[in-house]
């Protein structure tokens, strides 16, 4: 009998991580949502399993811009995981700061995708084809490594979410190489251009359907040519050169500044 795949999807709730989710349920994944809202989380989660008949469909309530609970979130895991989906977001108008005192789209953004693959990935281990998709976006640049929260500028939503995502690409490129030897394949990818609420409030709209925002995240997750494939960046499943990852000294550096979070 076939070993059913485990899938974990942060921010699943909204409209790109719901699709994501969907897809992978209706190919038969095992699926987790993870999110801040657990009313949300419940209502995605019938949602998905009303539309794809699949009764595996469960969630974790979790504040992604908190190390201690993405951390009680592993210590609760107690199951293998194939596939970490990397796509919360937040976008506030003004600068915000979690209890703990991190600008919030950083924490959100950035350190939590860093610390779901840090305390995730043992569960991913050696498994025979694990993935980490990390959902960036084209919309990157700018990030200055002396200034990794943006203290030292005046807050604005839409150049703060390009330095996260600038930040997304370049950790996915770190990860992709400190993970090899353990046999988890790491990529970054740019969905489609969603009408949602992350992207109204960076006042781009959006034109396409959830589903096809969903298709490149979903094709890096599960196609069996990428299997393997690691280290590598991608729009309209196609791969894209990434100048961000490409720095390497750079990229380890970002990593180090997150690792001491």
């Amino acid at each position: 009998m076939k070993e059913t795949k485990t899938a974990i999807v942060t921010g699943g709730y909204g409209e790109i991580g719901k699709a994501i989710a969907k897809g992978l349920g209706e190919s038969g994944y095992k699926v987790v949502l993870i999110g801040r809202d657990k009313n949300k989380l419940q209502k995605a989660s019938e949602e998905i399993i009303q539309t794809t008949r699949n009764e595996d469909i469960n969630y974790f309530a979790v504040d992604l811009s908190r190390k201690k609970e993405i951390e009680g979130l592993a210590k609760a895991w107690n199951e293998q995981l194939d596939v970490l989906v990397n796509n919360a977001a937040t976008t506030p108008n003004k600068r915000e700061e979690t209890p703990e005192g991190i600008e919030k789209q950083f924490a959100t953004n950035v350190l939590g995708y860093f610390w779901m693959i840090k305390y995730l990935h043992p569960f991913m281990e050696n498994r025979d084809d694990a993935r980490i998709v990390n959902v960036a976006s084209y919309w990157a640049g700018g990030l200055d490594l002396n200034d990794i929260e943006s203290q030292n500028t005046i807050y604005d939503n839409d150049d703060v979410y390009r330095k996260c995502k600038q930040a997304n690409r370049m950790l996915s490129a770190a990860f992709a190489e400190s993970l090899l030897e353990k046999n988890i394949a790491v990529t970054a990818c740019h969905p489609g251009d969603v009408r949602s609420k992350l992207s109204n409030s960076l006042g781009h709209g959006g034109w396409e359907l959830p589903g096809q925002g969903a298709e490149t995240p979903l094709w890096c997750a599960t196609a069996p040519e990428l299997k393997g494939v690691t280290g590598k960046y991608f729009e309209n499943r196609s791969e894209v050169k990434c100048r961000f990852a490409d720095d390497k000294k750079a990229t380890e550096k970002l990593y180090a500044i997150c690792d001491k979070y």
